[in-house]
């Protein structure tokens, strides 16, 4: 209660000291907008920040993408040809696709884009083990070679977290494990170089020469239509300075707002205060699977056995339990493969038996370095929660607090803690993120190719490929069961439930879409 009453009196400040006038009309196509976080890195390969991700959707297009049942449709592609019994698919441009820089769009970036997105998102990998060849037949068109069926691929392009987004060939081609520092797309907006600097500003502008598809709009498929000239990205990591300019108008748009201050804004006629993300957000605590002390499967076993989800959800999202939902299983809540089977750790919530759980398996007092980020409330406050609970285990916490853009680039260490490592930090994903295997990226526990906190469990990786193979939705949902179950068994991460999370606009902006991500094109400002 002390931080919220700390944040009503600072936003009482903050908006006396912003109070000025509202930006004349003139600026009315530029869409002004405090994001969920900083943008450090522009390349959406590289890292599975959604920050980049939104950033992605701004720049780039993709082959296809997914309409609001999740299903793929074509989006740079014209169409797709299936032959040879599902081992043969050709895609087709359109045509008047154009780069950024000048250049037209042809197949060969294409095939060179997706193969290096496959080398780092976990349905690509899971793709690329059927892909015999993957080739331009000419300017237009591409060709997947399969060595066997594989009828997913038309949703791994395009599924919504971390799509396929083509780039030129030229940057394609650089490693996928090094960034890229330069972002040219295809889509509807240009990244502005010049006008970035990080920790403070992104500038995207209107790109004249996209062609958006002639469809309706729907999920992120359809017409993409850059009604804005300009969108303005500037962080504030201030809530209360946040609250106050959204409230004097200096700013148009607010991702992720602060739960305590949701109410302020629904009392301002001016503001719309809309659940815009359709599937929930998920917290995720992620445990470094490399070193001590959570490379012992027992102590991560201690840990989950302690957790309560719901200290976790009021700590972001307040009392009020419409506001969150506990989750005791890997996936989706509402989806399909939403499972209990094997939680009962997770439904313990016993931090006297987890102590005990803890000493009978050796943990020796090894620090235990949480990295937190300061600049992002809602994962900070999933990091504080984890804090507190970790040392009331009687572990050796040290907390780190860092922004959110320093996180993203530590947590790809595989130092040790005193090299500069970590042990453990926070993140969170959309539900529709995590309601099939193939996606689920918390879910890969392939080793070394894993996700940050590298987890190896042959048998979650066994499962995943047999959800692929299932014949039906029954022995899906089986397999959904056996992976839930296996994951309560190696905890590869410990899921904290999912809290709901309104965006805030203000009311002279229209065409915010409902869908899984945060998109900008369709989006009109008077």
């Amino acid at each position: 209660m002390l931080r919220r009453d700390l944040l009503g009196a600072g936003l009482g400040l903050s908006a006396a000291a912003l109070a000025r006038p509202t930006l004349a009309q003139g600026a009315a196509k530029v869409l002004r907008v405090i994001p969920q976080a900083n943008l450090t890195s522009l390349d959406p390969f590289w890292t599975t920040a959604v920050v980049t991700l939104n950033h992605g959707y701004l720049v780039y297009d993709t082959l296809t993408a997914v309409n609001s049942r999740t299903e793929p449709q074509p989006q740079m592609a014209e169409g797709w040809l299936v032959e040879d019994d599902g081992r043969r698919w050709t895609f087709t441009l359109r045509e008047g696709l154009f780069f950024h820089d000048g250049e037209p769009v042809r197949a060969r970036d294409c095939t060179a884009s997706i193969t290096r997105w496959a080398r780092r998102d976990p349905f690509g990998q899971v793709l690329w083990r059927a892909v015999d060849a993957l080739e331009p037949l000419d300017d237009r068109r591409l060709v997947f070679r399969l060595k066997e069926p594989f009828p997913f691929l038309a949703l791994a392009l395009g599924k919504s977290p971390s799509p396929a987004f083509i780039m030129p060939e030229r940057l394609a081609q650089v490693d996928a494990f090094t960034q890229i520092r330069e972002a040219v797309g295809s889509g509807p907006f240009r990244f502005l170089p010049e006008e970035w600097n990080p920790g403070q500003r992104s500038v995207w502008t209107r790109f004249d020469r996209y062609a958006p598809r002639q469809d309706a709009p729907d999920g992120l498929a359809g017409a993409k239509v850059p009604k804005l000239d300009r969108v303005e990205w500037t962080v504030i990591s201030d809530p209360a300075t946040a609250a106050g300019a959204m409230q004097t108008g200096e700013q148009d748009y607010w991702e992720y707002p602060l739960h305590d201050l949701l109410p302020v804004m629904r009392a301002n006629r001016d503001l719309v205060v809309e659940q815009r993300l359709t599937e929930g957000t998920y917290g995720c605590m992620r445990l470094n699977h490399l070193h001590p002390p959570f490379d012992k499967v027992e102590i991560r076993r201690a840990v989950a056995m302690a957790v309560d989800q719901r200290d976790y959800l009021r700590a972001v999202a307040g009392e009020a339990p419409e506001g969150w939902g506990v989750c005791p299983g890997v996936f989706t809540c509402g989806s399909p493969l939403e499972s209990e089977a094997g939680s009962e750790i997770l439904k313990t919530h016993d931090v006297e038996k987890a102590r005990a759980a803890l000493k009978a398996a050796g943990y020796a007092g090894e620090k235990v370095v949480l990295v937190a980020p300061g600049d992002y409330p809602q994962i900070n406050a999933l990091s504080l929660v984890t804090a507190d609970l970790l040392r009331r285990l009687g572990m050796n916490v040290e907390l780190v607090s860092v922004d959110w853009g320093t996180l993203g680039q530590r947590r790809a260490s595989r130092e040790p803690v005193e090299r500069g490592g970590w042990n453990v930090f926070h993140t969170t994903s959309s539900g529709n993120s995590l309601n099939m295997p193939p996606i689920h990226l918390m879910l890969r526990a392939n080793g070394k190719d894993a996700w940050f906190g590298w987890p190896d469990d042959p048998e979650i990786e066994r499962l995943r490929a047999a959800w692929l193979r299932a014949p039906d939705p029954a022995e899906a949902r089986r397999i959904g069961d056996a992976l839930n179950a296996q994951a309560m068994l190696s905890i590869p991460y410990v899921p904290l439930g999912f809290y709901w999370q309104p965006s805030v606009w203000r009311r002279n902006v229209r065409g915010v879409s409902r869908s899984p991500s945060t998109v900008f094109w369709n989006i009109e400002k008077s």
